[in-house]
């Protein structure tokens, strides 16, 4: 892997090591959405949303968005991006790159985020708009 290929990019789903971890916390090495601009933050570190496994109860989850399985995003069973759970880490915990999203998956994870910090605007207004109807 050449060195521009090790650096994480937004909309990629990479391998991350969690650990270590205290309470509630996302655990264990697992996939991981990068969500954060380029050149935003500090070197060396990147924001992610943690991938875990799909749950029946996840549907009800405002901050839970479905990731399918396939060749794009390197998944291998159903998973939900949790939004509950953003973090910014280092890239020292990043293994490997199994994915990527699309533009308009990655929105929908975007907007996760606003509706788990409580920002009201219109590309969440008008998401929630359209599951009502």
């Amino acid at each position: 892997m050449t060195d521009e290929a090790r650096i994480p990019k937004k909309g990629e789903i990479w391998y991350v090591r969690f650990d270590p971890t205290i309470g509630s916390e996302i655990q264990k090495t697992r996939p991981a959405v990068v969500v954060n601009e380029k050149h935003m933050g500090r070197e060396g570190l990147r924001i992610v949303v943690p991938v875990t496994e799909w749950q029946t109860h996840h549907e009800f989850c405002r901050w839970m968005f479905r990731l399918s399985i396939g060749d794009k995003t390197g998944l291998t069973k159903e998973s939900g991006a949790d939004a509950s759970q953003v973090k910014s880490l280092s890239v020292k915990r990043f293994h490997n790159r199994i994915g990527m999203l699309t533009d308009s998956e990655l929105k929908e994870i975007l907007a996760a985020i606003v509706v788990c910090i409580g920002y009201e605007c219109p590309v969440c207004r008008a998401r929630e708009n359209k599951n009502t109807q």
